[in-house]
């Protein structure tokens, strides 16, 4: 029974490095969320579950969809999936049926549209001219590395820490 699930493939979504659990060097967090059926109510509630995944091209960030597919043996006592694509990127929102961009309900050809009607506005924000996400990566994002709760003030700034609960 094992062998049907090996070589399914699961969407699940990248989440940062645990910060008592470091990560392999070649390995992403995945968190994949599965309905699960509560006989008692007969209804679905949602439970989420953590898989390392092999991505050897560090191409996978914090808060990326992804496609991971379980592999046949494990490379290590902690990786048992392999990173196939990304299929979102955080950030770019992408309509899954018209594979077209979205800016909250409106697809971007439709604003450009309405600019070209009416006239565009100086302020609004250019999705064309924009950087691809990471340009900041080591100046203001720091969400790439790994983090720790923060108990004590040592008068140091510190842009991995974090606060505690």
């Amino acid at each position: 029974m094992a062998s049907s699930k090996i070589g399914r493939l699961l969407l699940g979504r990248c989440v940062a490095p645990h910060p008592k659990l470091p990560l392999p060097k070649d390995a992403s967090r995945i968190r994949i969320k599965q309905l699960e059926l509560d006989p008692n109510l007969l209804k679905y509630y949602g439970r989420n579950s953590e898989v390392l995944a092999y991505d050897p091209s560090s191409k996978c960030k914090p808060g990326d969809v992804v496609l991971i597919r379980e592999l046949p043996e494990k490379l290590t006592r902690e990786i048992t999936h392999e990173l196939k694509s990304v299929v979102y990127p955080l950030g770019d929102i992408t309509d899954p049926i018209t594979q077209k961009k979205v800016v909250k309900s409106k697809y971007r050809e439709q604003i450009e549209e309405v600019n070209e009607i009416y006239g565009e506005n100086p302020n609004q924000f250019k999705y064309d001219e924009a950087p691809e996400r990471g340009w900041q990566e080591e100046r203001r994002d720091f969400s790439y590395r790994e983090h720790y709760r923060k108990y004590h003030e040592s008068g140091k700034p510190d842009p991995y820490a974090v606060p505690p609960d």
